[in-house]
């Protein structure tokens, strides 16, 4: 029997799940997509089943799978960071509906924390901020609020995961009970100097050890599928955060280089080597990858909103019936007709980190029209990465000579020269774009020895290039009329 040489990704988003096979040069074999159900139970309150997540894990992965009819040599997990399951240890069923990351339930308990003088030990220990994005309170809130949880969490009954946790367990028919470094990473709970769960910080929020997963590297053995899942039992070999995965897939292995994905929200990472480079301009420092026992570090910039705000245009307002149309209204108006928007629909992220700002659109006239508003939102993006590569400069991980792009907005080619505009860089987007499963699918093959290390499982070089074309006094008057729009839409000073 001829050896395996394909690898199944499964890219577990905010809003849909995609299972693709790639072959061993990084080729797209097979795809399956499902779009799943978003809860809004409360103002501010963001959830998701994770049972509509399993069914469409397993679903998307049989069809990719049946699709492509090739034996597979391991499987690859990203996943939507931050967002908290707990599950029945026996069972496996959840004990309350996931808790998304976009979620600012846990806001006013992040703001005791900080006045009681928290912060600082949380930045020390996990290079990130007490805001309700990350996991740690959110957990809380399912013990605190779940009839019984905390005292069944302190008997061990009960189990904590993001989402590639809970699926590792459910792959695995509840035998492995485990997360990668990348993930642990983003749960306020975790030493990313000592690589390890910190005791002070469980303390802190109250959180029982007997609940928490065994962390390791992001490319190794994960353990094997139940073998009624596919078949047959699979090795899992990869997984690693969605964002980090991104980096992975867009070969960003040496430090200085970024990426910035454009889903959801819009995440930009750079490396920075084995320094785990502390941010004065209300970054984070987080884990870019743990392979072989060595981590490798990232600044990271987080903007809550991107594509977001385009999928607003569509389903809030009935501006646009595809994202795609976004690209024609933009070209469609000679300028921005001095209209801005501030997509704070869930808060605003970093370098602001705002949890109680609200979205914005000023500059209204009689004439403004869809157009003006479909460009806004469009621009508001690249003013928002902006000053995320101002605070990576300003933080000494200095200007990058370039940005790799992917996620769905990077298709739009009015976007993305827009932003070179306005970054004055060049920016780089891969004829591929689906570059998060695609880095899980690099992991996996790092992990089951279909690729010998990182450098030979880089793609080559079929990167579509933008580079500036604007001059400094439109880019100037721009960004001043953003910062106006910002200081109107901040509720801190």
């Amino acid at each position: 029997m001829a050896e395996a040489m394909h690898v199944l990704a499964i890219d577990q988003g905010t809003t849909s799940t995609r299972a693709i096979v790639f072959d061993a040069s990084r080729r797209p074999v097979a795809t399956s997509r499902r779009e799943f159900a978003q809860h809004y139970p409360a103002h501010g309150w963001v959830e998701h089943d994770a049972e509509d997540i399993w069914r469409d894990v397993l679903s998307t992965a049989r069809d990719a799978l049946a699709q492509a009819a090739v034996p597979v040599r391991g499987i690859g997990i990203a996943n939507q960071r931050e967002t908290v399951v707990v599950w029945d240890k026996a069972t496996g069923a959840p004990v309350h509906r996931a808790i998304v990351w976009q979620d600012r339930r846990t806001a006013d308990a992040c703001a005791t924390f900080r006045t009681d003088g928290a912060e600082e030990l949380v930045r020390a220990r996990t290079g990130l901020l007490l805001d309700p994005y990350f996991s740690a309170t959110k957990l809380a809130w399912i013990l605190d609020n779940v009839a019984g949880a905390r005292r069944r969490a302190e008997r061990g009954e009960i189990l904590f995961g993001t989402i590639d946790c809970f699926l590792l367990w459910r792959l695995t028919g509840g035998r492995v009970h485990a997360t990668d470094a990348t993930n642990a990473a983003r749960t306020l709970l975790f030493d990313i100097h000592r690589g390890c769960w910190d005791e002070d910080l469980l303390r802190l929020f109250r959180i029982p050890a007997a609940m928490l997963p065994e962390v390791r590297d992001n490319a190794g053995s994960f353990g094997e599928t139940a073998p009624g899942l596919f078949g047959t039992a699979l090795p899992i070999t990869g997984m690693a955060g969605d964002q980090q995965a991104a980096l992975v897939g867009q070969g960003c292995f040496r430090p200085g280089m970024v990426k910035s994905t454009y889903g959801t929200g819009c995440f930009a990472l750079m490396n920075t080597g084995t320094q785990a480079l502390p941010s004065q301009h209300r970054l984070l420092t987080t884990i870019a990858y743990r392979l072989e026992g060595r981590t490798a570090y990232a600044l990271e910039g987080a903007i809550f909103t991107a594509g977001a705000a385009i999928k607003w245009l569509r389903d809030g307002l009935g501006l646009i019936t595809h994202a795609s149309q976004t690209d024609d209204m933009a070209t469609r108006v000679p300028d921005h007709h001095g209209v801005y928007m501030v997509p704070g629909f869930v808060g605003l992220g970093a370098p602001h980190w705002d949890p109680e700002a609200r979205g914005l659109i000023c500059g209204l006239t009689l004439d403004a029209t869809a157009a003006h508003i479909a460009r806004a939102a469009l621009e508001s993006v690249a003013y928002q990465t902006h000053d995320l590569v101002q605070a990576m400069a300003a933080d000494g991980g200095g200007a990058p000579l370039a940005i790799r792009v992917d996620g769905g907005m990077a298709a739009n080619d009015w976007f993305c020269q827009f932003l070179a505009d306005m970054l004055e860089t060049v920016v780089e987007r891969p004829a591929f774009l689906e570059t998060t499963a695609l880095g899980a699918a690099v992991l996996a093959g790092l992990g089951s020895g279909l690729y010998r290390d990182a450098e030979a499982a880089k793609a080559g070089d079929d990167l579509r290039r933008f580079t500036p074309r604007t001059d400094d006094a439109r880019r100037r008057r721009l960004l001043e009329g953003w910062r106006d729009a910002l200081r109107r839409t901040l509720t801190k000073a």
